[in-house]
């Protein structure tokens, strides 16, 4: 049973819901100004407001997948859902691009997309009041005071699936407790990734939580796209490096390590940034070493004589991290080389590509520590260690191959939490 609301929570939420109104207008505005580089952020800005949205039938299932990651991780969960309940209504929201342009591959007939709308009373009220959703899924993190009451007071089942949470963001949340605590209580369940998860979700003040493992071990990589990797690697005269999903900070020292480098018998560089804002920034730290680049956009199915010859091979193109991989002989784990957490390493894994990870995983942390103990992955210290240790395993066809072997057999060992998740939800569907 929830705890009833104290006066200094009710008092953080309204701070909390003053202080997002006074920010809408510059909220807007910073939607308008990505929009520039990516269009899509310019759609439908109302419905941020609660706005503006089609007449529909409610009573659907609310899944809300914030980026590309979760949208990806949720498609085994819903196809899950779908086997249960064949005529399974779905609506589904984003709050950014990338999260809604691969959302349109999860639709259905009688399904609607739209963004979830920004924290405020007003603006979620007007969401919960239009769409009346039977049950709302919200993806790993997402946790928002607003929303969450607002949900409680409409009597509205809300379950955080695939649900993770590190040591540091739970330091951070009792920082915060009087707002955030009553948003984890007010979660009907979580459904979390790992028995650390599990205990501090329930820390957190979740009140049922029960562990079902990490959905994107169910995800199946492209085939296509893997499959064309190979075949571009195969046509190389030298092996590859990649440095996958990287962020700011980590491209710059790489690429100067780089240029160091003996030119005679250096490795081609794949760099794939993991925002796509950032694609033509880092393609200026390329040529800013006096590397020769080639960009992945500039071609289609293969890739023609300039860039076979080309110092580094930028991914810039959304979607394609099978092909990535199956290019690689071996890859940077982005994201752990700077205070970031990490990326998600279970798809390189299915891909069967080695991997080596920086000192910053505590994002998947417990993934990381599955894939060392399994011999899928190899931590080192730093991006120079990566580096030195990538040129190693590049020369290296035994030791590669063992990693790949180890690597498949790790992610198709820790399948089925699109199973167990869809079996909880389902039975709160039936309530």
């Amino acid at each position: 049973m929830i705890a009833a609301e104290t006066v200094k929570q009710r008092l953080a939420r309204w701070a909390y819901g003053g202080l997002l109104r006074l920010l809408t207008p510059a909220y807007l505005l910073r939607l308008w100004r990505r929009g520039k580089a990516e269009p899509l952020y310019r759609l439908a800005m109302g419905q941020r407001l609660g706005l503006g949205y089609a007449g529909t039938e409610p009573g659907r299932l609310w899944l809300h997948a914030v980026s590309l990651g979760e949208t990806r991780a949720a498609a085994p969960l819903l196809a899950a859902l779908r086997e249960r309940h064949p005529g399974l209504r779905l609506l589904l929201t984003h709050s950014t691009a990338t999260g809604f342009e691969a959302g349109r591959e999860l639709l259905r007939e009688g399904d609607a997309q739209t963004w979830l709308p920004y924290d405020t009373p007003g603006a979620v009220r007007r969401f919960l009041q239009h769409w009346q959703p039977a049950i709302g899924v919200l993806m790993e993190t997402e946790i928002w005071p607003t929303l969450q009451h607002e949900a409680r007071n409409a009597g509205l089942p809300m379950v955080l699936a695939n649900a993770r949470l590190s040591a540091k963001s739970l330091r951070q949340g009792e920082r915060f407790a009087a707002l955030l605590r009553p948003a984890a209580e007010a979660l009907s369940l979580a459904l979390a990734q790992s028995e650390a998860d599990a205990l501090r979700l329930r820390q957190a003040g979740v009140g049922e939580v029960q562990i079902c493992g990490n959905l994107k071990y169910d995800l199946q990589p492209d085939a296509a796209l893997l499959a064309r990797g190979q075949a571009w690697r195969a046509g190389l005269d030298r092996p590859v490096l990649l440095l996958a999903v990287s962020r700011e900070g980590e491209e710059a020292p790489l690429l100067a390590a780089w240029a160091r480098l003996p030119v005679q018998g250096r490795p081609l560089l794949a760099i794939v940034p993991r925002h796509p804002q950032r694609f033509d920034e880092v393609a200026a730290l390329i040529e800013a070493q006096g590397l020769r680049p080639a960009r992945r956009s500039s071609w289609s199915d293969s890739p023609p004589e300039a860039a076979l010859g080309a110092d580094v091979w930028l991914g810039d193109s959304m979607r394609e991290m099978p092909l990535y991989y199956g290019l690689a002989d071996v890859a940077l784990l982005g994201g752990s080389f700077e205070k970031l957490g990490g990326q998600n390493l279970i798809e390189a894994a299915a891909c069967g590509c080695p991997l080596l990870m920086g000192p910053h995983t505590f994002n998947f942390a417990e993934a990381a520590e599955l894939a060392l103990a399994a011999g899928a992955a190899r931590r080192v210290d730093d991006l120079d260690a990566g580096l030195a240790q990538g040129l190693t395993l590049c020369g290296d066809a035994a030791q590669r191959l063992a990693m790949q072997q180890a690597a498949q057999a790790f992610a198709a060992r820790h399948r089925g939490a699109a199973a167990r998740m869809a079996e909880a939800i389902s039975a709160r569907l039936k309530r």
